[in-house]
């Protein structure tokens, strides 16, 4: 197993780093792209800049990082994070997270990890969302590697062992860690569980059977709680829009616009939460059939992510809302109330393009907003054993 294998999805070698900046400063997106989201920047000199850094980790540490850091500023009340004593930075794992937003979930675990003296992992990114070549330049030179979408079924297994093999050489012969979301694309209503494909294709490939595949990729998940989600209200009109027509599709539009809303919007308090590598756990599962080990794998990193959630306002007061009750009164002001139903109703009131939309389907997306917001309370009462 050699990086050959993977040169059609793995990042760029540092040994072409500069040739391929140079190239992408060139590519007209990639400069509107870059006025898009710094309105006051000297492209020219950025240019020049980014031609003269020679590797992925001087990119990320002098150019992502600074960048990162002007939209944690801009766009949140701020990130914080915590268990970082569950893991060893001596150590590579394969990071596990829920998926609220397509660019930051991965993007600020890579600040926090930097933070706390962590390397950078690199990054599984679908190849849905590469809709431009300079996109999946971008990508490959700020460490991110690709996943094959929307494949025949025979060429779909093939990618997918051929993603397992590169996970297992990025850990093992790299030394580098890696994240990837629990499953294809968000979750909607932030029920967050874990695709048991997604387990299936980690335990394709290593040097051993499935149960040693997973161990050797040192599984260790991680909760991500946004205070307030962006593109809440564009979930909402989807859920609106499968309802008025179950063959309704998303377009690449609607995944950029997507990508851009949850780049600039607010978002609130952003929280991580690392939790332990499972390997304790997937020790128990060594005698499981193929299956059953999947399945329990799977449940064991919903467990630790739905535990370790960070629980705010809006959750509380979601939830309370949904059951009509008051349960959970004691951790909100009548004021927290006021703000959460005024912030609802403005979201909803961006929904504009939908042609007759009734009180009735304003409801629904109500109800399908207050769904997201309740739901990580729900799972973590679940898991906690305080349902």
């Amino acid at each position: 197993m050699t990086k050959d294998d993977f040169i059609d999805i793995c990042p760029y070698d540092d040994s072409v780093f500069q040739e391929k900046m140079t190239q992408l400063v060139k590519e007209p997106g990639f400069e509107h792209a870059v006025k898009y989201v710094m309105p006051n920047v000297d492209y020219a000199t950025f240019s020049k800049q980014l031609c003269e850094i020679n590797s992925q980790e001087a990119f990320q540490l002098n150019i992502m990082c600074p960048f990162l850091e002007m939209l944690v500023k801009k766009t949140t009340a701020g990130i914080s994070s915590s268990g970082f004593e569950n893991i060893d930075n001596t150590q590579s794992y394969t990071f596990i997270t829920n998926h609220r937003d397509i660019v930051l979930d991965a993007s600020f675990l890579n600040l926090c990890l930097v933070k706390n003296q962590f390397p950078t992992c690199q990054v599984a990114i679908g190849s849905n969302l590469l809709i431009f070549d300079w996109i999946s330049d971008l990508v490959k030179l700020n460490k991110s590697f690709i996943v094959k979408r929307n494949l025949p079924m025979l060429q779909a297994l093939k990618a997918a062992k051929q993603l397992s093999g590169y996970i297992y050489y990025a850990i093992t012969q790299m030394k580098q860690s890696v994240w990837i979301a629990q499953r294809e694309g968000r979750a909607k209503d932030s029920d967050d569980r874990t695709q048991e494909s997604l387990i299936k294709m980690l335990g394709l490939e290593g040097n051993g059977d499935t149960f040693e595949n997973l161990m050797a990729k040192q599984l260790a998940p991680i909760a991500i709680s946004y205070e307030f989600d962006p593109n809440d209200y564009l979930k909402a009109r989807e859920f609106l829009l499968r309802k008025l027509n179950p063959d309704f599709q998303k377009s690449q539009r609607d995944d950029l616009f997507s990508m851009e809303i949850g780049l600039l919007q607010f978002k609130g308090r952003v929280h991580f939460a690392m939790c332990k590598c499972i390997n304790s756990e997937l020790e128990q599962l060594k005698d499981c059939d193929r299956n059953e080990l999947i399945h329990n794998v799977s449940t064991i990193i919903d467990k630790a992510i739905h535990a370790n959630y960070t629980i705010y306002p809006i959750n509380y007061i979601a939830y309370d809302q949904l059951e009509n009750g008051t349960r959970f009164a004691s951790q909100y002001t009548n004021k927290d109330v006021e703000e959460v139903n005024s912030y609802i109703d403005q979201q909803l009131d961006k929904v504009t393009d939908i042609p007759n939309i009734t009180a009735e389907d304003r409801a629904y997306m109500r109800n399908m907003m207050l769904s997201m917001y309740a739901n990580p309370l729900r799972n973590k009462l679940i898991a906690t054993g305080k349902e």
